[in-house]
């Protein structure tokens, strides 16, 4: 009877088993049936471009002419990139342009501060700062043309009633094109990141302005010891995905001045742009995509490393 009760028992656990693991088996295919659409389109439209992008680098190529003018070069682009000026010029233009990180940080955290304690109306400065970034890339270039315009804008009018006999020619002159893309960057770019700082200045808990009051600081003091600290995650934050989208900017300069006047505002991605579907160099626009995602990875690693040093979390 022992035995028989043993045997019975130990067939129901295997049978428990080999229903649990079939019901775990079904879970993780309807699991792979409900992401699939994603995993697929990722796929497809991410990861296979990013594969051909490293691969196609190696390789001299125009896509017009099909798989049959295909011809493997080495690291022939990668030798060519180091001695092509617009290249180096481009790459010096998006380094500048770094510079508008910082600005536009500081200047979109002074402003929440400023609306989160002593304005009325909050909302409609959050709104009003906010619509820059919300509105058409277009429609923001064009209306800054007009102000830029070197002799009916209103900038260079206002300028001339001020006493200045030659204003700068704004986006037409090679020595202030950049400065004025960078200009209209950080006009743009105040909106998102103070909205991110006004977030972060409510989830900072007033117990601690309130302790500080009652120890005598100053706003200076508050500011350095309170609200810095607890707002460098989130300075963290909006630098890292700042810096990563001055990499990425190709709108303005598409619509503005396409990289002039003399490669002035050429950037890394307008010129990859400019040289895949212009000259129709794929290969060699490749290898910059690569060097562009180089320069990103060590900026975002140095970033990271950087951290550990000024972020609280």
């Amino acid at each position: 009877m022992n035995s028989t009760a043993t045997t019975a028992a130990s067939d129901r656990k295997k049978v428990a088993r080999t229903n649990k693991k079939a019901l775990q088996r079904k879970e993780t295919i309807a699991g792979f049936l409900f992401v699939s659409p994603m995993l697929i389109g990722v796929t497809i439209l991410t990861l296979i471009p990013i594969i051909a992008t490293f691969v196609l680098s190696f390789a001299d190529w125009n896509f017009v002419a099909g798989m049959n003018g295909l011809k493997w070069v080495g690291f022939k682009n990668f030798a060519n990139l180091a001695e092509d000026a617009t290249f180096l010029k481009s790459l010096g233009n998006n380094a500048l342009f770094l510079l508008t990180v910082p600005i536009y940080l500081a200047i979109s955290m002074a402003l929440a501060i400023i609306i989160n304690k002593n304005v009325y109306l909050k909302s409609y400065f959050k709104v009003a700062f906010f619509m820059p970034y919300i509105s058409s890339v277009v429609a923001v270039a064009i209306v800054w043309q007009v102000l830029f315009h070197p002799s009916a804008g209103p900038i260079n009018q206002f300028l001339r009633s001020i006493g200045i006999t030659n204003p700068p020619l704004w986006i037409a002159d090679p020595s202030y094109a950049l400065i004025s893309v960078m200009m209209i960057s950080v006009w743009v770019s105040i909106g998102f990141n103070l909205i991110i700082y006004l977030a972060g200045l409510q989830s900072i808990p007033k117990d601690l302005y309130e302790a500080a009051d009652i120890d005598g600081a100053n706003g200076w003091l508050k500011f350095r010891k309170i609200t810095m600290p607890m707002l460098s995650s989130t300075t963290f934050f909006l630098l890292v995905t700042g810096i990563i989208s001055t990499f990425k900017v190709f709108d303005l300069i598409a619509i503005l001045t396409k990289g002039g006047p003399l490669n002035s505002t050429s950037m890394l991605v307008w010129y990859l742009y400019d040289t895949a579907f212009g000259n129709l160099k794929i290969g060699y626009a490749s290898a910059m995509a690569v060097a562009l995602f180089a320069c990103v990875l060590l900026i975002t690693l140095l970033q990271w490393v950087g951290q550990k040093k000024w972020v609280n979390y």
